[in-house]
């Protein structure tokens, strides 16, 4: 039972997490989002977003399920983090960053789409955006 509260309580944060970031991308404030959002990934998934970042995106769900006892509510709180990076990096100008965020938080969110028991409104609205920020970064239409 610990568990299960503890992931709900992170998907809550995120969601705060995610509200302030964009909040301060807007205002132009980047250095300050990219403090936040670095901060975000310790307190909430208890590693740094290095780790996350250095695993390609085909071994993500495997490697994080498999190898280090993640579960769903830990990639659903990992792809709002990847999001909220690839935000980040697009407003910082670092498309191909932003593009590798995006399709790490696309994997995960069709993962958790598969193999989720419950629809999320949600969720299918967030894939739908990053495929289209994707199609956008790939196309050069930004």
């Amino acid at each position: 039972m610990f568990q299960k509260d503890y992931i709900l309580r992170m998907i809550e944060m995120i969601g705060d997490l995610i509200a302030a970031l964009l909040g301060l991308i807007k205002k132009g404030d980047l250095e300050q989002a990219e403090k936040i959002l670095e901060r975000g990934y310790i307190e909430l998934l208890r590693r740094e977003a290095s780790f996350f970042q250095s695993i390609p995106k085909e071994k993500l769900t495997t490697t994080l399920l498999t190898e280090h006892n993640y579960e769903n509510g830990h990639l659903a709180v990992l792809a709002e983090l990847f999001f909220a990076e690839a935000t980040l990096s697009e407003a910082q100008k670092k498309l191909q960053y932003s593009l590798i965020c995006y399709e790490k938080s696309l994997t995960l969110l069709e993962f958790l789409e598969q193999e989720d028991k419950t629809w999320s409104a949600k969720r299918e609205e967030r894939i739908d955006q990053i495929k289209i920020k994707i199609e956008e970064l790939q196309s050069g239409k930004r």
